[in-house]
């Protein structure tokens, strides 16, 4: 770890390459987490100790305090406000009805206005002379998540995004409480959301939570993460959108995948075994490839079943149209991790 208290070159290890024509031509490296259904650590791979932000994975426990808070969502709703929706009509239909049943519009949320980013719908938008707006910004289901649990448990809405408003109180607790550990620092996210660090193991711990969740459990929070799991299971376009690799993951091998800013990744399957990961270079190209080889190696996914979705994940380097190299597992990443 470095002075500043983030990753250093150092601790990483190479998690993918990118090749073309046979040669290597870009290394990613950073560290990965991987842990059973108990949050017990099965490979910790590079520096998993060092907090990082969490970006768009954290969507998951900020859904989860809004639940707790009382927002009043489930199914569809529940997987648009955990997303990084492409804004197509879809997403914003979803994002709009949430915001109805809360007696709100669209005005009221405040993330920053967004083309859409599927291309059909950003097209479809710029033809018909309408400006971006926030509502295709692809953390509008969050944002309005947290309006729809401000409005159930009668708190404010002009200030939902304040640190100091309860319902961003109640996600820090969320997140210290599910992740196990301390907030060592806060910040804002790209959508205007306060936003805070917690190591990989951590993230990771946290999905293995959300998967072995029961919706008979004593406790209300962990029924809210078996919820807001089956509904991501059984929604992958709204959580993500058609074709992404998360929509394929969720989909296919019935991962709860999802990817965040900055090269963060995380991935559970049903039984807990949960991978987070990130890369220190920001990109995280291949990353669902990397997180799907390390459940693999943790014999959580079969090796036939991997192969099968390889691909959809868009791992193909183009060369004048056609197909002259891919992205790869680094040589940092396990074949085989301990049985457990």
């Amino acid at each position: 770890m470095g002075r500043s208290g983030t990753f250093m070159a150092a601790d990483a290890v190479e998690l993918a390459t990118v090749s073309r024509g046979g040669f290597i031509e870009s290394r990613h490296i950073g560290s990965a987490a991987v842990v059973d259904g108990e949050g017990e650590p099965i490979a910790l791979i590079g520096d998993t100790s060092t907090p990082v932000f969490p970006r768009s994975t954290m969507k998951f426990l900020q859904t989860l305090a809004a639940l707790d808070a009382g927002a009043p969502l489930d199914g569809e709703h529940l997987a648009i406000a955990c997303a990084s929706h492409s804004g197509t009509p879809l997403h914003v239909a979803l994002v709009r009805d949430i915001l109805g049943r809360a007696g709100l519009d669209e005005t009221a949320l405040q993330c920053p206005p967004a083309w859409p980013a599927d291309r059909a719908a950003r097209d479809a938008l710029i033809r018909s002379g309408e400006p971006n707006a926030p509502i295709y910004m692809e953390c509008s289901g969050k944002h309005a998540a947290f309006l729809a649990a401000c409005r159930a448990a009668g708190w404010p809405t002009d200030s939902y995004l304040d640190p100091e408003h309860p319902l961003q109180r109640r996600v820090a607790e969320t997140v210290g409480r599910f992740g196990g550990g301390r907030i060592d620092h806060t910040s804002v996210d790209g959508c205007g959301a306060p936003v805070h660090t917690m190591p990989l193991v951590a993230l990771a711990r946290s999905m293995a939570r959300f998967a072995t969740a029961q919706e008979s459990s004593p406790f209300a929070i962990f029924r809210h993460a078996a919820q807001i799991r089956d509904a991501v299971i059984a929604h992958p376009t709204a959580m993500s959108g058609a074709g992404r690799p998360d929509a394929v993951l969720i989909e296919q091998l019935g991962i709860m995948a999802k990817f965040g800013a900055e090269g963060v990744y995380v991935a559970a399957t049903r039984e807990g075994v949960s991978v987070a990961l990130k890369y220190l270079d920001g990109t995280g190209r291949g990353a669902p490839l990397v997180a799907l080889q390390l459940l693999v190696a943790a014999g959580a996914v079969a090796p036939q079943q991997a192969e099968q979705v390889l691909p959809h994940l868009g791992l193909e380097v183009r060369g004048g149209g056609r197909v002259v190299g891919h992205v790869n597992v680094g040589a940092g990443v396990p074949v085989e991790l301990p049985a457990r």
